[in-house]
């Protein structure tokens, strides 16, 4: 009998903490939950977090698939769709994880679930399918076939080649009309090149000028360096991220780069610049413990707890006001703004569930968010709000992220070319000497 084409994926508890929707993504393939990943989506199951929502949305799913039927049996999952059972962790016959790692924790438990599957089906190919990067190592250690899932991944190369244009056969004579008139219609100058609000150096010779293709209006913009509240771009990716930032036609922004290339600061100084447009600017940045405690086990109460996390967005904060003396008009802008609680910094997970209307949100750190955690935040926006993610994809802190499966990097594919959204990739530090020795070297 030959084998079947049908596969029998086992999934992990990782898996559906990252898209409560992973039940349904598998095709005409089987699926099979070993019962102690019910065990721990129910240790998930109480707060406010996105997993807490998954373990949350993937518990009850299952409750009305089954309805009244076992789920020791096969369920359909719906039309074109496989089948859905619950494993109760019967022990293989040959190889025993707990027994090999000499430990019986609940990532042995799930791989004895595969390589009972495995045992129990062999003629179908039994895949294990886990965010886990060490609990695929130990899965292949045995035999098993492991993978990462694979859903909303995106191709690096693709995202390295959306850095800003560099157009070298300009002629002269557009450059100076542009000096001159600051727009000029597209007309095909950019040719390949063309792509919704993407930036450009126009170079001729020694000749050059900052441009901004508006998709609206299609021409050529001239992009200008100047002054948000204080802080003025120093090269020419930061200048493209302020006009970005301070365009009301594009009302989502992707600041990406590395360490000190001023990815919040620009954010923020915009933002404040733009104040009187909104009623409230927020800051915001998930939670990533740096250590295995998680921060419900840290000393203090609430705010005490969290602020660890969200000083780098303070000192952002504390640069700004520091360009103007305590008596400018300036620095008592920024002060009454805090007063009146128009600017708030706080962790990702105190925003959730809000709609955020007439709004400067800014997240940072979005290459530690899922896709689909992106995707909440931005359908949270309401009427006049702006969204802006900056972040690193090559920083990425959530154990179970990499550069190719992580929010910033699904949201720079997915969306690179709409009318509503800006990408702009800084490539040059300007923190400090030793911070850009540090980011080339180390």
């Amino acid at each position: 009998m030959a084998p079947s084409k049908r596969k029998i994926f086992v999934l992990d508890t990782s898996v559906l903490l990252h898209d409560h929707q992973s039940l349904l993504n598998f095709q005409n393939n089987d699926i099979v939950i070993p019962i102690t990943v019910l065990e721990e989506l129910d240790n998930f199951k109480v707060g406010n977090d996105t997993k807490n929502f998954s373990a949350r949305e993937v518990t009850r799913f299952i409750d009305k698939l089954s309805e009244n039927d076992s789920l020791k049996d096969w369920i359909p999952l719906g039309i074109k769709k496989g089948s859905l059972k619950v494993d109760m962790l019967q022990k293989p016959k040959n190889t025993n994880a707990s027994a090999v790692f000499d430990n019986d924790k609940n990532d042995h438990k799930i791989l004895n679930s595969a390589l009972y599957i495995a045992e129990q089906f062999p003629r179908r190919q039994v895949v294990l399918v886990t965010k886990d990067i060490n609990l695929r190592v130990k899965a292949k250690s045995l035999g098993l076939i492991a993978q990462d899932y694979q859903t909303g991944k995106v191709d690096q190369q693709s995202l390295e080649k959306l850095s800003s244009g560099r157009i070298n056969d300009i002629s002269s004579e557009v450059i100076q009309q542009l000096f001159k008139k600051n727009k000029l219609p597209e007309n095909g100058l950019l040719g390949q090149e063309k792509r919704n609000n993407a930036y450009y150096v126009l170079k001729n010779g020694q000749s050059s000028i900052l441009a901004h293709y508006n998709p609206f209006l299609d021409q050529i913009e001239k992009v200008e360096k100047g002054y948000n509240f204080g802080v003025k771009p120093k090269n020419a990716e930061q200048a493209f991220a302020a006009h970005a930032l301070m365009n009301e036609a594009v009302r989502l922004v992707v600041l990406q780069g590395v360490a000190g290339t001023g990815k919040t600061l620009l954010a923020l100084a915009a933002a404040i610049e733009q104040h009187q447009k909104f009623d409230q600017i927020i800051l915001a940045r998930p939670l990533v413990p740096l250590s295995n405690k998680e921060i419900g086990f840290l000393p203090g109460d609430a705010k005490e707890k969290i602020s660890p996390y969200m000083e780098p967005l303070w000192d952002n904060l504390k640069f700004i006001k520091s360009q103007f003396g305590a008596n400018e008009k300036k620095y008592k802008v920024i002060e009454q703004l805090q007063e009146e609680g128009k600017i708030t910094i706080a962790p990702l997970a105190f925003i959730r569930g809000r709609s955020l209307s007439n709004t400067m949100f800014i997240i940072d750190e979005a290459q530690n968010l899922t896709p689909h955690e992106v995707k909440t935040i931005i359908t949270r926006a309401g009427e006049g709000t702006k969204v802006v993610f900056t972040g690193d994809v090559h920083q990425i802190d959530n154990p179970y992220l990499d550069q190719n499966s992580n929010g910033l990097a699904y949201l720079i594919d997915r969306l690179n070319g709409q009318q509503l959204f800006s990408h702009i990739k800084l490539e040059r530090g300007e923190r400090s000497e030793l911070a850009n020795l540090a980011n080339e070297l180390l």
